[in-house]
């Protein structure tokens, strides 16, 4: 599941955000599955089942406990009996990696042989041209192991590389090449401009005696642009609703009533899609394995715009979207990746367009994957990917519901850069923390979580620090990049550092902008960039290893290695200061039980706070920082600490947390529905499939909390184990019917062993949530009126029917219903019903099971009141003869209202190139659309031969389109 993603370059939110094609095909979605937590699939399998640590095993109601957990207390009381069992929150052995994240085409050149592919000196054939941002630029897995010191120094354990498959090398239509790695063809191969297959095993070889790990960026729901559609090339999106899919013989069919199955329907190019693919006779053999040659294993519904039902079934710009409900392309892709795991021994994946793929994919995928690692010696192996999203109720949904072990943590980069570079006040820091419980359940929770500062899409952090510290000194700006990296090597998280930041990379943007090379660059666009805390340029190799920022990354690797506590110890929230300040945490490893206490100020001048700790009267002595060697807590357990400016210090307790003699008691709050939980400033919505269920501790020292569930009949299992009070969880009931009875207790477990219990509380599982997300409400409409509701959570199984009611009227059906899922959809034909303008009409929708009814969207027959000027403003102004791009008041963008179809239009001679625009209302960016129409939306991209183009816009749907 994907949602646009925010490859914003550093504008204003109401002005124009700046994206490439490029960074929207690459970007994806995430992650890996804890096999043992996955419920059993009913359907019948087409593969093998799986086996050992992989076997899928039924749950109710709760995910089982992995094997890797950290022990629990001595006790052989096991869950489903006894008075209840304390552990251990869950570590695995994740928590002690250091991510480096590389591009393997922009890093080092080992290999100048292999730069052209073997393809010849054409930059439009090879795709290589040093020169061009968009090309590849020449550097290799040779260059990789030629610079292993370098990576290793840092104190990297694990290198993560861009995908690294053969590309299809240049997509003239995209006037880019596949040197980021996303236009798969051939996924048994290493991209020839990056070396060969023996090459990458040298890599992993020298990794792994060097005591490092290998992850692997893979791709399994698209390939490279290769399939055409009779009816036109990268055409729009159609829906499920208006042409169904039908099988060989012409008969309708919902493929999510079939995905994963062995009994899914025989498909036909010709009859079975809403387009009808076909391909350039060179290229029908191009994909390897064979099996990717079959048209009829792709969605073929047009270009996807990011959202909805299309998010998962359109292209990425034709990027050919395949047919991941098919148990084919299910089978394909596990022995693709099966066989990288068995032949160059790669430790674990990051799984792109996650976000974009059916759950039934992962739940056969992952866990079939993930047992055939540890079969073959990876009890380590694992799985993460990305989900570009700050909601923490969102992204959690792909740990819990869909039992991932781990999603790259977007709201912690947010988080981050709000407080580091921006010195948004330290309260906001400690409200994102206090969220944290949102990713825990019985076989992950959020200290498994890569997080990182900036990528390859959204930009480097050095880039958001200039932007956000304008006219700020070198000093400062490698000072905010510092307490960053503070801040994601010594909260919880496994650090993730993305090549170049190290050397004070920085970009005006994202995507190609923010892939620099680290060896000396020709691209024009690179040279101008102002490094932070050197004076080199691009010009140059930058391999500094005494570069101000190359030292802080290595010296906060080695003080975590030393102290493991600052990796996987428990984070608890401490001190956060009104405004700009401190904010303070403490770590503590449940072993070990020797307190840490972190404090970083965002402020630019220096700050004391007392910060409670869980010792009183102890000397803490300074691990790192610039501050006073020791400091003694007080009476009531503060510790006073005094921190510079733009800067972290850390203190360790000269001892253990005494031990407690007897267990404090612990008592249940009433579970709620989560549907309505805003727990942290990037947690916008909650989850109306998870209840929140939450234990008051009477007591004040270090605590594990343990929640259980159970229904009737059943036994008590493990919902999971919270060590940060507030103790919660967020218990996913999505698989249960509406109006299961759910009971809870928690047991808490302290530093001493001792248990004790709550009492037992119930809750009910909620009805679903049903909302109508289309048309807006307020809006004027004519014609006919599509009407689009969503389910929360969804299920396969639901069947939707709307109702209409005009000018106050009783409701009344439209439509026959629609059980298609994940979007529901009727067409309402408002024309035949004759009515004035001005009429009133609104909408509902209800769930047939259960009878839940939607909100209500109101809106009023009749033509659309129309802006004074709507402007195409974007990167093709200054080609249309305004002074510069970007331009919303330039009259020579501006469209010309036509009242025929009550569309405003502009046709414009344009060169050939990839342009970006949006629509812009009233010569301002007060009001704009983009993507999709959506209010201040993400850019629109065109990818132009050259010649005339036409722009249209409609002011009922604010969609802008180009042709």
């Amino acid at each position: 599941m994907f949602t646009v993603p925010r490859l914003n370059s550093p504008r204003p939110t109401a002005g124009p955000i700046k994206p490439t094609r490029a960074a929207l095909a690459a970007t994806g979605a995430l992650v890996l599955l804890a096999a043992s937590a996955l419920p059993a699939q009913a359907a019948p399998q087409t593969r093998a089942a799986p086996t050992a640590a992989g076997a899928a095993t039924a749950q109710t109601p709760t995910q089982a406990a992995v094997t890797n957990r950290t022990p629990g207390p001595p006790s052989d009381t096991k869950p489903g009996a006894g008075p209840g069992k304390g552990a251990h929150s869950l570590r695995t052995p994740v928590t002690g990696e250091n991510f480096y994240f590389v591009m393997a085409d922009r890093f080092s050149n080992g290999d100048a042989g292999n730069d052209q592919g073997g393809l010849g000196p054409d930059p439009m054939v090879s795709g290589f041209d040093p020169t061009r941002k968009g090309f590849y630029n020449g550097g290799d897995l040779n260059g990789l192991l030629d610079k292993i010191d370098y990576i290793q120094g840092l104190g990297t354990t694990a290198i993560w590389l861009t995908p690294s498959f053969k590309n299809k090398a240049v997509q003239p239509e995209d006037n880019s090449a596949g040197y980021h790695g996303y236009w798969v063809t051939d996924f048994t191969q290493i991209d020839p401009h990056l070396g060969t297959n023996a090459e990458l095993k040298a890599l992993i070889d020298e990794a792994h005696s060097r005591g490092m790990k290998v992850y692997f960026d893979i791709i399994t729901n698209h390939t490279a642009d290769v399939i055409g559609y009779k009816e036109g090339a990268r055409t729009g999106y159609v829906s499920k609703d208006k042409e169904p899919y039908r099988t060989a013989s012409g008969e309708a069919f919902d493929d999510r009533d079939f995905a994963g199955r062995a009994d899914f329907p025989k498909l036909d190019a010709e009859t079975s899609f809403p387009y009808t693919p076909v391909l350039d006779p060179a290229e029908q053999n191009l994909k390897v394995p064979a099996w990717l040659n079959d048209p009829t294993l792709y969605h073929n519904r047009g270009d996807t715009t990011f959202a909805g039902e299309n998010s998962f079934y359109g292209d990425f710009f034709g990027l050919d979207d395949l047919f991941t409900e098919h148990p084919t392309v299910v089978a394909g892709m596990t022995d693709i990746y099966e066989t990288w795991i068995r032949d160059f021994g790669v430790d674990g994946f990051r799984i792109d367009t996650m976000k974009h793929v059916n759950d039934e994919f992962w739940q056969q995928f992952g866990p079939e994957v993930l047992a055939y690692a540890r079969e073959h010696g990876k009890e380590e192996f694992f799985m993460f990917g990305e989900v570009f999203d700050t909601s923490k109720s969102f992204t959690s949904q792909f740990t819990t519901r869909n039992r991932m072990q781990a999603v790259l943590d977007f709201p912690f980069q947010d988080a981050a850069r709000n407080f580091a570079s921006k010195s948004q006040g330290a309260k906001e820091l400690a409200t994102f923390f206090a969220a944290d419980e949102w990713y825990t359940d019985a076989d992950s929770n959020v200290y498994q979580l890569p997080t990182f500062l900036g990528n390859h899409d959204m930009g480097r952090i050095g880039s958001f620090i200039s932007t956000d510290n304008p006219g700020s000194t070198d000093a400062e700006r490698v000072a905010r990049d510092e307490l960053a990296h503070e801040l994601m090597y010594l909260s919880r998280g496994n650090p993730v550092v993305y090549y170049g930041d190290e050397q004070g990379f920085t970009g005006p943007g994202g995507d190609q902008d923010a892939r620099q090379t680290l060896f000396a660059s020709k691209v024009p666009d690179y040279l101008d960039d102002d490094l932070l805390g050197t004076d080199a340029t691009h010009s140059t190799d930058n391999f500094d290893t005494g570069h101000p920022l190359y030292a802080k990354i290595r010296e906060l690797a080695q003080l975590t290695k030393e102290h493991p506590a600052l990796r996987d110890g428990a984070h608890q929230h401490r001190y956060a200061s009104d405004g700009p300040g401190i904010y303070a945490f403490s770590r503590t490893d449940a072993k070990d039980q020797r307190e840490y206490v972190v404090a970083l100020n965002n402020s630019e001048k220096p700050q004391t706070a007392a910060v409670p700790t869980y010792i009183a009267k102890r000397n803490y002595s300074l691990l790192y920082g610039d501050a006073a060697a020791t400091s003694r807590t007080s009476v009531d357990g503060k510790l006073t600490v005094t921190v510079p400016p733009l800067s972290a210090v850390v203190y360790q307790s000269s001892g253990r947390i005494p031990r407690e003699k007897a267990a404090p008691a612990v008592t249940l709050q009433a579970p709620v529905s989560a549907a309505a939980t805003a727990a942290s400033a990037t947690t916008t919505a909650g989850d109306n499939g998870r209840i929140q269920v939450t234990a008051d501790v009477d007591g004040t020292s270090f605590y594990e909390v343990t929640f259980e569930a159970r229904t009737p009949g059943g036994n008590w299992e493990p919902v999971g184990t919270d060590d940060t009070a507030p103790y919660r969880v967020f218990h996913d009931v999505s698989d249960l019917n509406p109006g299961t009875a759910v009971e809870y207790r928690a047991v808490v477990l302290t530093n001493a062993g001792r248990t004790s219990v709550s009492t037992s509380r119930s809750a009910e599982v909620p009805d679903p949530v049903l909302t109508i997300q289309q048309p807006a409400e307020g809006s004027t409409v004519q014609g006919n009126v599509d009407v689009v509701a969503t389910a929360d959570p969804e299920k396969a199984s639901h069947v939707v029917r709307f109702e209409r009611s005009v000018a106050g009227g009783p409701w009344t059906a439209v439509g026959s219903g629609d059980d298609s899922s994940p979007a529901y959809t009727v067409a309402d034909d408002l024309a035949a019903l004759d009515l004035a303008d001005g009429t009133g009409v609104r909408y509902r929708a209800k769930l047939d099971v259960s009878g839940v009814v939607s909100n209500v969207r109101t809106v009023v027959v009749g033509a659309a009141p129309q802006p004074d000027s709507v402007t195409v403003a974007g990167s093709l102004n200054s080609e249309m003869g305004c002074p510069d791009d970007w331009q919303p008041a330039c009259e020579a963008a501006f469209m010309a209202f036509d009242p025929a179809d009550h569309l405003w239009k502009l046709t414009a001679d344009l060169p050939a190139g990839q342009y970006e625009f949006k629509a812009a209302i009233n010569g301002s960016w007060d009001e704009n659309y983009g993507l999709d129409g959506a209010p201040n939306g993400s850019n629109i991209v065109l990818n132009h031969d050259g010649g005339p183009v036409t722009f249209r816009y409609s002011h009922t749907t604010h969609v802008i389109t180009a042709g």
